[in-house]
């Protein structure tokens, strides 16, 4: 961490460097044009295929670059990082390839998926502290174990060596393509993806625009940012768990205060559509961080029209268990999926003429469930609607009123949403 804050900014020279250090290691991911996104934008989109990487993220750049910088003494120490997945298992592979033992502490919320991709990447090197709900949790225990023990701590974005490796893919974009870049799209975590990326595609093309992507529930850098000094936000949402931070890091705020362009922030539902697209249409499986990029072009979708844009798919390590979620997060989003508490009227039939008479033709019920077990005929109950056409949903609402339905609709009361659904 000294390292940190005697180096103030990261140089292209210190990426080039890096580069040459992880030549032997990663894989020069693809950059590949998409024609059913450049089509549905009217530009020129780009894919640079970091889910293709390794460790299937962009992540084992930085962390190998890291580590493979210590000296002899660090090494026989052993290492300590703190992550949401991704870090942990470009540490993990690095401790195996350069033979160090590491020490990972992960939040008790990481997919499974993440827990044993960790595993058999480190083999005997590493030890799974699982510890806190967030990584800000794990990470503060994790700078715990480096003072009791004395082994190096590998952050997973707030480092000069962190930064200059992730900067590598940047390299590898603007030696791969041969137009000029309008535009770059990639998450923002803690910030060292577009740390690394910005430094290097503003010294080497000064007019590409440099957009950092968020989740909605987790935009600390896009705060800090408005703000102008960091803000440590007090909860956030740990769906889009390879980009929820509390707190972005020092040299990261500094170098997008500078370099970026701008931040996007993007609802959890909205990523979860375009996972749910990316798979359905391309057959590419992402995780929700590594969506983030590509989500983000539809806010973004008047000033890249017939632009070049690259958006960097920063993961694809995705738990296939969170589909089901990720469906029904999408649907909400998209305004087909609604959830009401209707109490029916106390009369008979009023079931069957919710049935017959409220439902439209293409309306299916998802979840049904009385609220009361005894009073069945006449009780309030949990319905789950989805909807063809989100179009559906106004006439939905008029015959229910028309008929005299009394509903509370939970998808507008969140706090109730989330204590049913």
């Amino acid at each position: 961490m000294e390292g940190t804050k005697v180096m103030k900014k990261v140089q292209i020279e210190d990426i080039i460097i890096a580069n040459h250090a992880l030549k032997d290691i990663v894989t020069h991911t693809p950059l590949q044009k998409n024609e059913i996104l450049s089509e549905r934008y009217q530009c020129n989109v780009y894919l640079k295929r970091e889910d293709l990487q390794i460790v299937r993220s962009f992540k084992l750049r930085g962390a190998y670059n890291k580590i493979q910088s210590l000296t002899e003494e660090e090494r026989k120490k052993g290492v300590v990082c703190a992550s949401a997945g991704n870090h942990a298992q470009g540490v993990a592979y690095s401790c195996n390839a350069l033979k160090i033992k590491g020490k990972i502490f992960m939040p008790s919320t990481t997919p499974r998926q993440k827990i044993n991709s960790v595993t058999r990447f480190g083999g005997e090197f590493v030890e799974i502290v699982l510890i806190g709900d967030t990584f800000d949790d794990s990470s503060t225990k994790a700078m715990e174990c480096c003072k009791q023990e004395g082994k190096v701590f590998i952050h997973p974005f707030d480092d000069p060596h962190v930064i200059a490796g992730q900067g590598t893919l940047a390299m590898e974009i603007l030696n791969d393509i041969d137009e000029e870049v309008d535009y770059i799209f990639a998450a923002i975590g803690g910030g060292g993806l577009i740390s690394g990326v910005g430094t290097y595609v503003k010294a080497i093309s000064p007019k590409t625009q440099i957009i950092g992507v968020e989740p909605e529930g987790a935009p600390s850098m896009k705060i800090s940012m408005d703000q102008n000094e960091i803000v440590t936000l007090d909860k956030i949402d740990k769906f889009v768990d390879g980009a929820a931070v509390k707190t972005v890091g020092e040299m990261n705020f500094e170098i997008c205060k500078e370099l970026l362009a701008g931040v996007t922030v993007v609802p959890e539902g909205k990523v979860c559509s375009t996972i749910l697209e990316l798979y359905n249409e391309n057959a590419i499986v992402v995780e929700p961080a590594g969506a983030l990029s590509i989500a983000a072009l539809d806010f973004n979708k008047d000033k890249i029209k017939g632009k070049t844009v690259v958006c960097v798919v920063s993961g694809g390590n995705n738990d296939i268990s969170r589909m089901q979620e990720m469906k029904e997060k999408s649907l909400i989003y998209e305004g087909l999926m609604h959830y009401f508490i209707v109490n029916f009227p106390q009369r008979a039939g009023a079931l069957r003429e919710f049935l017959d008479e409220v439902l439209g033709p293409d309306d299916d019920i998802t979840r049904f469930e009385y609220t009361k077990k005894n009073n069945k005929d006449n009780g309030p109950a949990l319905v789950g609607l989805e909807l063809k056409n989100r179009m559906d949903y106004e006439p939905l609402i008029n015959r229910m009123k028309k008929k005299g339905f009394k509903y509370k609709e939970l998808n507008k009361d969140m706090d109730l949403f989330n204590l049913l659904i």
